[in-house]
């Protein structure tokens, strides 16, 4: 595989030959977390399924702080290696991961210390708290190699190759997968194997991928030695990357406050929504892959001053994300009951599989509206209108628990389901006025001014 550069060519074309990889990325990435549900609710019960998800919330918190630094290190040597400055693109490389390592280790030892504490923050039933807190202490203690291979993911991708991360996630995800097996269903170690397996899993491709990405920094000699660590790099990686984490962290809290409320209404319940969650997620994260693609595709052409290549790409994008929305909404509002008894055995409520089929038929129509929302925020992402893009998810957001709180009082579940459509509705009303109006325009305008003044 080699870097490419993506402002040059038809602007639809190379868009979708770089996005593609990244979406199946994301549907390999997604079987660690799905299978570990589907593995512990068919072969440990309805309890372990519940477990996991109970601690869902909190793990994607330190995810949240993976995908932004992976979002700010990619958007800010997207530009540099747009521009054709190797010598700044490579310091941006390498500060991105002494950066990303030191914060990943201390989220590492915050997370195995404290989450006893954060099982208790989301009301966690006693019944299900052990399991729960085991699982997370094991994910947690992983982390520092879940956010390394997020980073360094971002760093291939600005490179104009996503295809090199997706082969070592594809081998990653089957390999999680095999583990799966042996640790729940042959040595019956229950959630436990489930977390085990995704540690060694995600441990061992991001070495891997590692020793590629240094082999690669070696083949890019600028005319200059570059500075292994940039101060400069690192605040504009920073400027990125904390409203990247903050939305996205943002995001996971207000999760936790649903599942709170969730938490609320028993175990049952609790495995219903773990399930479908789980799919839900897998849609969110599938669409939000060509937002990802739109904003590495903005960042590069806008570092090469081609401002039509984004708007042509922003439509291309548009139509492939709809399409997309369109199967995941058939599938789960016609087959929801097939695909969520995959989590779970004979054993299992029926309250359960009600809870899941009511959340996925209230939710998935509305993927068409979010979808546009996301291609929208990849745009303001990767022009760096860091300011608006925080706007439309923080709307988002909290209108999602609000309404979450105050129509769960009135319809029960139902009503914390109903939260979700409204909230994307406004969301996404907000990120296609910003997007028309041209504010990433104008952003990028001001900074090649600043840059050249």
């Amino acid at each position: 595989m080699k870097n490419k550069d993506l402002t040059v060519g038809d602007p639809k074309s190379v868009l979708i030959y770089f996005t593609i990889p990244l979406f199946v990325s994301v549907v390999f990435q997604q079987l660690y977390s799905i299978t570990d549900s589907v593995i512990a609710g068919k072969f440990a019960g309805e309890s372990a399924l519940a477990a996991v998800g109970a601690s869902y919330p909190i793990t994607m918190i330190f995810m949240a702080v993976a995908i932004g630094c992976q979002v700010g290190c990619s958007v800010v040597i997207s530009r540099r290696f747009g521009s054709g400055n190797m010598k700044e693109t490579k310091s941006c490389i390498t500060t991105s991961l002494i950066a990303g390592l030191i914060l990943s280790a201390l989220l590492t030892v915050i997370g195995v210390l404290f989450s006893s504490q954060l099982m208790e923050l989301v009301n966690t039933p006693e019944d299900i708290f052990e399991d729960g807190d085991l699982y997370l202490k094991i994910y947690t203690g992983g982390f520092i190699f879940l956010s390394l291979y997020n980073i360094i993911t971002g760093i291939f991708n600005s490179l104009g190759d996503s295809k090199t991360p997706l082969l070592f996630l594809i081998g990653s995800s089957l390999g999680n997968i095999a583990l799966d097996a042996v640790f729940v269903i042959c040595f019956k170690w229950g959630v436990a194997g489930a977390a085990w397996a995704t540690f060694i899993a995600q441990g061992v491709s991001c070495i891997l991928l590692a020793v590629v990405i240094f082999k690669r920094m070696k083949t890019m000699q600028p005319e200059e030695k570059a500075d292994f660590f940039s101060v400069k790099a690192l605040k504009e990686i920073t400027v990125v990357a904390i409203p990247s984490i903050l939305q996205q962290s943002f995001v996971s809290i207000g999760n936790m406050f649903v599942q709170y409320i969730v938490n609320g209404f028993g175990s049952s319940v609790i495995a219903g929504y773990s399930a479908a969650i789980k799919l839900n997620t897998f849609a969110i994260t599938g669409l939000n892959t060509f937002g990802n693609g739109i904003s590495g595709f903005t960042a590069q052409n806008l570092g090469a001053g081609k401002t039509e290549r984004v708007k042509t790409a922003f439509k291309a994008g548009l139509t492939v994300v709809l399409c997309t929305a369109g199967v995941f909404f058939i599938a789960y509002f016609a087959f929801g009951r097939q695909l969520l008894s995959l989590f779970m055995n004979e054993n299992s409520t029926e309250l359960a599989m009600e809870t899941g089929l009511n959340f996925l038929r209230i939710v998935s129509p509305f993927y068409l509206v979010v979808s546009v929302k996301l291609v929208c925020d990849g745009v303001l992402r990767g022009s760096e209108s860091m300011r608006y893009f925080l706007a439309t998810t923080f709307t988002d957001l909290i209108l999602r628990v609000i309404l979450a709180f105050a129509f769960s009082g009135i319809w029960g579940t139902t009503g914390i389901w109903t939260g979700w459509p409204i909230s994307w509705f406004m969301g996404t009303l907000l990120s296609v006025i910003f997007y028309a109006r041209g504010v990433w325009i104008k952003k990028a305008a001001s900074r090649e001014k600043s840059h050249t003044s």
